[in-house]
């Protein structure tokens, strides 16, 4: 029997603010360049009056993700807090028109967290810094956990971020229980190696227990397994869990399953913002794989997806990616 959603994302719900800054700034403010460190409401403000124009978008790591395969024409639906204030209303309204179901209920206003938000300052080189107030994204409740819908989801997927929260994790477990019992799988993303090293024993438990399907970088991979190596640790990785999928930047990514390994080259473009490239990585290769296809094509839509969202600003893909994916030889 087909399930209603072929994917459900849980992740913080956040407003991206993407600006254009250069190294200078992020010395000044004191920003560690290329990574996602927490902020406070009142930083937040701060580094807001601080930054250059903006663009302002609903965002979140699995949010971007979400928005990705609901292009792609994917039934898929989102779980992720908000506050009752104008950027939340901006948020559900943009995600409701990519075509995702968003059904969550928001946090009242006027209470001490509004909507979160994400700060990316984006340098010449692309590379994208990443200031978060998590604000009522990180009271993600069990109770915001509709485990119908859960068991309606051939996949969910986990945003590693969302380990930030008190009851964060009780939150993902009642997700996993809920689509596991159904026949569901479980896919999830490390985020960030800082992200590992504050919940580095909670990772560890859910991909030996609990993962089908991991998500990561070459500094994620590196720092979940603790070593240098970068094949020590996908052999590390693809010793637990199903499918390991590590994205590796111009190198493209790296694909295990069932002792086989394939390697799928990056699609060379002109860097503008890589924010999102991970987030659309995901949901092509999810798109892919919940649609019929091989591991390696999958990956291959992964990387064209990746190349299309560093092409210009922003995590929203500007291009129609079924098209690219023909462009590129692959038989939908």
């Amino acid at each position: 029997m087909t399930k209603k959603y072929q994917l459900v994302g849980i992740g913080n719900a956040l407003v991206d603010v993407l600006t254009h800054m250069d190294d200078d700034f992020l010395r000044a403010e004191g920003i560690g360049k290329g990574v996602m460190q927490l902020i406070g409401r009142d930083r937040a403000i701060e580094l807001y009056g601080k930054v250059g124009p903006a663009i302002e978008v609903s965002g979140g790591s699995a949010a971007n993700t979400v928005a990705g395969f609901a292009h792609l024409g994917g039934r898929c639906a989102y779980v992720g807090k908000v506050c009752d204030d104008q950027l939340g209303a901006i948020f559900a309204h943009d995600l409701r028109a990519q075509g995702a179901d968003y059904e969550t209920s928001p946090a009242p206003n006027g209470g001490a967290h509004e909507t979160g938000r994400c700060i990316v300052i984006v340098t010449p080189d692309g590379e994208r810094s990443m200031n978060t107030y998590l604000g009522v994204s990180e009271e993600l409740h069990p109770d915001d956990i509709d485990e119908a819908r859960m068991r309606e989801a051939e996949w969910i997927y986990l945003e590693g971020y969302r380990f930030d929260g008190p009851d964060s994790h009780e939150a993902f477990a009642r997700a996993i229980r809920a689509t596991r019992s159904a026949g569901g799988k479980v896919a999830i993303t490390l985020s960030d190696p800082f992200c590992i090293d504050r919940h580095r024993a909670a990772f560890a438990r859910m991909l030996r227990e609990d993962v089908d399907l991991l998500f990561c970088n070459r500094a994620e991979m590196i720092s979940m397994y603790g070593t240098v190596d970068l094949e020590a640790a996908l052999a590390q990785a693809a010793a637990e869990i199903d499918i390991v999928a590590c994205t590796d930047s111009e190198n493209g990514a790296h694909i295990l399953s069932g002792g086989l390994r394939w390697h799928v080259p990056a699609v060379p473009t002109r860097i503008v913002d890589a924010t999102g490239a991970g987030d659309l990585f995901a949901a092509a290769f999810l798109w892919g794989l919940t649609n019929g296809h091989d591991l390696e094509t999958a990956g291959r839509m992964g990387c064209i997806a990746a190349s299309e969202v560093i092409s210009h600003i922003g995590a929203r893909v500007e291009a129609d990616l079924k098209g690219l994916f023909a462009t590129h030889g692959i038989s939908l």
